[in-house]
């Protein structure tokens, strides 16, 4: 399993919903890294625990909906920190705190490295596969955003490799 997924969660026909997996498309034409693993999911609540268990560092990608902020502005924070995603809490009130514990008290690795890149939507709920301009508008920035995470969490990983030093027979 490889130790850094980008999980890009939505519904391709929900308008802004579609902002995960139109990130994921764009991220398929770029070279990632051997030790990356792009997934687009369109699930959410009890069927996360899967898809998360094992795993070292995940960055999700959803759309968001606080009405705090405007349309395409793009939120990072780490899971658990605010849910109000529409993947995130819809399937059966499981939110991803939720998700994340019952994975542990299932026995499964859940991952403690758990970071959530989300667009503020303004239509999550029109059947369209085209989402607003200003969501739109947010998939290139994001992506940088994405790049910039991975190169962090790689650079994490060689200081913490460099600190424990070579292995002795």
């Amino acid at each position: 399993m490889r130790p850094f997924l980008v999980l890009c969660l939505g519904n391709e026909v929900l308008t802004d919903d579609a902002f995960g997996p139109l990130v994921a498309s764009r991220l398929e034409n770029r070279e990632l890294g051997d030790d990356v693993e792009l997934l687009f999911a369109p699930v959410a609540g009890f069927r996360l625990i899967e898809l998360l268990s094992s795993r070292q560092s995940v960055l999700i990608v959803d759309a968001i909906k606080t009405g705090n902020a405007a349309p395409g502005t793009l939120h990072s924070f780490p899971a658990g920190a605010l849910t109000p995603s529409n993947s995130l809490i819809n399937s059966h009130q499981i939110n991803l705190p939720t998700a994340l514990e019952l994975g542990r008290q299932l026995g499964e690795t859940m991952p403690s490295d758990i970071q959530v890149l989300a667009c503020e939507a303004e239509d999550i709920e029109t059947l369209s596969e085209t989402p607003t301009e200003a969501v739109g508008a947010a998939i290139d920035p994001a992506i940088t955003l994405i790049e910039g995470w991975l190169s962090d969490k790689r650079q994490a990983r060689v200081a913490k490799d460099s600190r424990q030093g070579p292995i002795s027979a």
